[in-house]
């Protein structure tokens, strides 16, 4: 019995400290962590969840293994360039409930390939460039923003892949017609292409700048011609003044200057 416990000693020992080592280390793993941020497995997903955690911009240390992201329900109000680079394999990324007002082109970089589904519903995007879901394929959620209904908005639109009974939920906030404010923007657009709109007034501004460039030209050639030829009587009168002979020597100068 002594040698056995003499033996059976040392590997408890070694045991614990194992043990103690091992919850130390997934402590201080999980204080990485935001507050109110936690990793989980939901149906043989990984799931990384930081609903209601007050987070003001993306976490840094979002394992990147991560299959599905919650940052729903936070205070984020900017999605900077490559905010989700680092997960390689995220499916799913929710974004509802924030107060994201503007995304920078590049936000999504690196999840064109695997993401399916993008909720960025009840947030302020009021305008976006398409560029900002360059090459995304995920089902996109932009209901419930308080969107200015004009050709950005419908480019945007034809641009992405809108989540199924989302549409609706895009509401006119703001728009240049009146009539359109209250309403969902897909039906808006079946009768008003914004675009065409916006390229008819910008060709009207550029032909009444060019009819102004045009008119003062115009005005500045009368006016040098007038001058001239107000000059040129001037001279004339001058020159019946003179002397016959200086007179004619005078004119002669005069007919080849003005030739």
């Amino acid at each position: 019995m002594p040698a056995a416990r003499q033996v059976l000693l040392p590997l408890a020992s070694m045991w614990l400290l194992l043990h103690s080592l091992l919850l130390a280390s997934s402590l201080h793993s999980a204080s990485a962590f935001p507050k109110g941020c936690y990793p989980s497995e939901e149906e043989g997903l990984k799931t990384f969840r930081c609903s209601n955690a007050r987070l003001t911009e993306v976490p840094r240390d979002i394992p990147n293994d991560t299959n599905k992201l919650y940052l729903d329900s936070n205070r984020i109000p900017f999605l900077p360039r490559d905010a989700f680079r680092d997960l390689p394999v995220l499916l799913e990324l929710d974004l509802s409930h924030n107060a994201i007002a503007g995304v920078e082109s590049g936000a999504f970089q690196g999840l064109a390939d695997h993401l399916h589904t993008l909720d960025l519903s009840s947030n302020r995007l009021v305008s976006l460039g398409k560029e900002a879901f360059s090459h995304l394929k995920a089902k996109v959620n932009l209901s419930d923003n308080p969107w200015r209904c004009d050709c950005r908005l419908q480019e945007l639109i034809r641009a992405v892949d809108l989540a199924a009974g989302s549409g609706a939920g895009i509401l006119c906030h703001s728009s240049a017609q009146e009539e359109h404010v209250g309403k969902a923007f897909l039906q808006v657009i079946a009768d008003t292409d914004f675009c065409n709109a916006y390229k008819r007034t910008t060709d009207i501004a550029m032909l009444v700048t060019m009819f102004g460039w045009f008119a003062m030209v115009i005005s500045y050639l009368v006016y040098y011609v007038r001058q001239n030829q107000e000059d040129a009587r001037r001279h004339l009168e001058y020159l019946k003044s003179l002397p016959s002979k200086q007179r004619r020597s005078e004119e002669s100068s005069t007919i080849s200057t003005v030739v």
